[in-house]
């Protein structure tokens, strides 16, 4: 179970200490929802309360990238999507008339909502997209129906699911404005990892994402911390993710990040 009383451990004493659990093929949210202790959220409630115990788990789920480099006390997924909904209030002038920027600072704070169950799959996870997609849907239409569905109607579980899917679809200039702040929230941890232990880690391999960026505006945005990190690295190596391979990052990550972050 992913209860923290194990064995009568010291652990067991951290409420704050949450451990993820090992979920067997094939994935299912059922699976998730039995090693929740003591109990998983009620469903089927009337009242919002069952919605907002699961979103805790937003905050005790860390950002699961940055732990391959020793970083294990590292930002929660709330935190990337609170700074992620800050963001969208700087929207460049030249942008924001043609945005509904209501609607991108829900996306910012629901788009990762669904690993509140699946978690936060990453390129070099070995879960396809095809599959990780799926995880998520069933998630989501767990929270929307199963958590929301009798609470006030079931309109809030409808608005979530629909704009979760805007975001997924990628095809609204909305879904593409906040897939790029997600992009440079990463991209901004990324350096301020970096800075705070003063080039003992070189976190480079994520600048891979400042190519994904799409809109003139954000990709702006982009190439202003990426330059900010080579003023910050200075004539010292290190790794440029934004190159690929060219770059210093293995074939094997290069060929996951493409994939990852395929259409």
């Amino acid at each position: 179970m992913s209860s923290n009383v194990e064995n009568g451990s010291q652990e067991s004493l951290d409420p704050g200490v949450v451990i993820a659990p090992k979920i067997s093929d094939p994935w299912t949210v059922e699976k998730v929802l039995a090693t929740i202790h003591p109990e998983a959220p009620t469903q089927q409630s009337s009242s919002p309360l069952p919605f907002f115990h699961i979103l805790e788990r937003l905050k005790t789920g860390k950002r699961e990238g940055w732990r391959r480099f020793g970083i294990e006390r590292g930002e929660s997924i709330a935190d990337h999507m609170y700074r992620m909904s800050l963001m969208t209030l700087l929207c460049p002038p030249s942008l924001a008339p043609k945005l509904d920027l209501n609607k991108c600072m829900k996306m910012c704070l629901i788009h990762d909502m669904a690993e509140s169950i699946v978690g936060d799959i990453t390129p070099v996870d070995g879960v396809s997209k095809p599959e990780k997609s799926r995880r998520e849907a069933e998630t989501m239409d767990y929270i929307s129906k199963n958590l929301l569905g009798k609470v006030y109607g079931g309109f809030a579980g409808q608005d979530i699911r629909a704009i979760w899917q805007e975001y997924e679809d990628s095809k609204t200039l909305e879904s593409l404005f906040v897939h790029d702040i997600d992009k440079m929230e990463l991209l901004l941890q990324m350096v301020e990892y970096e800075k705070r232990v003063d080039k003992r880690l070189d976190l480079g391999e994520f600048a891979y994402v400042a190519t994904k960026v799409a809109l003139p505006e954000t990709q702006e945005w982009a190439k202003e911390i990426l330059k900010e990190r080579d003023e910050f690295w200075g004539p010292k190596p290190h790794v440029h993710g934004e190159a690929g391979m060219k770059g210093g990052v293995t074939e094997a990550t290069s060929k996951n990040q493409d994939a990852y972050y395929s259409k």
